[in-house]
C-alpha cells in the first residue's frame, strides 16, 4: 500500500476509508481537521492531530523543554487557525525518553499550556526517545469551516507573513529565525478573520513549504495555481521560502477583486498569484512548473 511519497499514500489511504452515508463526520481524511456535524447543533466540530519526535522535529541539545512543549500544541493550532475555528481543549499521549527528568518534564508542560488551550487529559509512557501526540478540538460555525477543496477559478492567492524564516532558523540556529522555529505562532485571530470578514473560498496552513501545501490546496480544489515569489524572511533564500516548510502562516483564496487589507492585526497579507482551470495541483512560478519538494514524510 506505501508509495514513495505523502501525498499519494494520503490519497490511496484516503480512497480506502468510506464515510458511511449519513454520517456525521462531514470531512474525513484530505484537510487541515476533520469535521464532525452534530444533528441540530450551531457549530461543527474540529479534530486535528500532530506528533512531535525527538530527532525528527527537535533535537534536545538545541531546544528546552519549553521549546518542545510550546511547539507540540503550535502544530495542532495552527490546523485549526487554517480553519477558521475556535480552539477548545487538547488531549496529548506523552512518551518520555529515559533521559527526561522532573524539571524537563515539568518546563515541557510549561510550554504546552501557555497557549492557554486547556489540557483535557491523554496518555503517559517512557520510550527510547521522546515522542507526543496532540490532539486538538476546536469549533466553527455549521458549515462555516474554511476547507482547502473551495477554491474557485479566478480567486486570488495571498499569504501571511514573510516565509523561509523557520527554515533559515533551523539551518542557522541563530536570532530571530531561530526564535521563529523553536516558537511558531499559530495564526488563530486571523483564521477568523478570513471566514468572518474576507469570507476565503480556501484556507490551510503552511507547515510543509509553500510549494508542497499550494499543490495541495490546487489539487483538493481541481485547480491550477499560478504564482510569484512570495514575501521572504529577511536573510532566507528562495528555497527557503518556497520549500522550507514550518513557517504556520495561512496560505488562502479569495473572491476576485476583493479588497483585501495589507495586515491584520500587524500581520501582512500578501498577494501572491491566482487559481486557473488546468491539471489539478499544477503550481506554476513566474510560468515555469514549480515541483512540490518541501517537506514529505516518507520521502
Amino acid at each position: 500500500m506505501v508509495k514513495h511519497n505523502e501525498p499519494a499514500f494520503l490519497e490511496q489511504l484516503r480512497r480506502r476509508v468510506r464515510i458511511p452515508a449519513g454520517s456525521e463526520l462531514v470531512m474525513g481524511i484530505g484537510d487541515d481537521c476533520a469535521i464532525l456535524r452534530p444533528r441540530g447543533a450551531r457549530h461543527d466540530l474540529l479534530f486535528t492531530t500532530d506528533m512531535l519526535l525527538e530527532g525528527v522535529h527537535f533535537q534536545r541539545d538545541s531546544h528546552t523543554a519549553h521549546d518542545v512543549g510550546w511547539k507540540a500544541l503550535a502544530r495542532g493550532l495552527s490546523d485549526i487557525a487554517a480553519m477558521g475555528g475556535t480552539p477548545t481543549f487538547c488531549l496529548l499521549s506523552l512518551a518520555l525518553g529515559e533521559w527526561a527528568d522532573r524539571r524537563w518534564i515539568a518546563g515541557f508542560y510549561d510550554g504546552l499550556l501557555a497557549h492557554g488551550t486547556p489540557l483535557a487529559g491523554g496518555d503517559l509512557a517512557r520510550a527510547d526517545r521522546m515522542m507526543c501526540d496532540i490532539v486538538v478540538a476546536g469549533t466553527a460555525p455549521r458549515g462555516k469551516a474554511l476547507r482547502r477543496d473551495g477554491a474557485r477559478a479566478g480567486d486570488a492567492i495571498f499569504v501571511s507573513g514573510v516565509l523561509g524564516g523557520s527554515a533559515l532558523g533551523l539551518e542557522t540556529r541563530r536570532g530571530r529565525a531561530w526564535s521563529i522555529h523553536k516558537r511558531p505562532r499559530p495564526r488563530l485571530a486571523l483564521g477568523r478573520f478570513l471566514r468572518e470578514r474576507l469570507h476565503a473560498t480556501a484556507a490551510m496552513d503552511l507547515s510543509d513549504g509553500l510549494s508542497m501545501d499550494l499543490y495541495r490546496l490546487a489539487k483538493a480544489s481541481g485547480l491550477a495555481a499560478e504564482i510569484a515569489m512570495p514575501p521572504v524572511f529577511p536573510g532566507a533564500s528562495a528555497h527557503h521560502a518556497l520549500h522550507g516548510g514550518e513557517d504556520y502562516e495561512l496560505l488562502f483564496t479569495v473572491r476576485e477583486g476583493l479588497r483585501v487589507p495589507a495586515e491584520v492585526e500587524g500581520i501582512q497579507l500578501t498577494r501572491i498569484g491566482s487559481m486557473r482551470r488546468g491539471r489539478a495541483g499544477l503550481v506554476s512560478l513566474d510560468g515555469t512548473e514549480l515541483q512540490p519538494l518541501g517537506w514529505d514524510h516518507l520521502r
